[in-house]
């Protein structure tokens, strides 16, 4: 889905392993090793889920009309070694 509207996105990401054998500090190089112009990677922490398993939550901060959600997506479940889901928790207009 394209956005026509010009402007930047605040965002919060879950970004969920495949379980508690997941090495999370990976999970999010790799993580933060994806590359867009207009996406500007932010602070992030671990969080506990259940059973010893942690999700990575993470800002970015996007221009709207650069990136895409789906891009997004595809690009983070796209490392199928680490990720095993991902959720969008806040999705800002700034």
């Amino acid at each position: 889905s394209t956005q026509s509207t010009w402007g930047k996105s605040s965002i919060v990401l879950d970004v969920k392993p495949w379980d508690d054998e997941t090495d999370m500090k990976k999970l999010e190089e790799s993580v933060r090793a994806i590359t867009m112009d207009g996406l500007h990677w932010g602070a992030s922490k671990l969080v506990d889920v259940a059973y010893g398993v942690k999700k990575l939550q993470i800002m970015l901060s996007i221009e709207d009309d650069k990136v895409g959600s789906d891009d997004l997506e595809d690009a983070i479940t796209g490392l199928e070694d680490y990720v095993q889901s991902m959720d969008i928790v806040v999705w800002n207009k700034i």
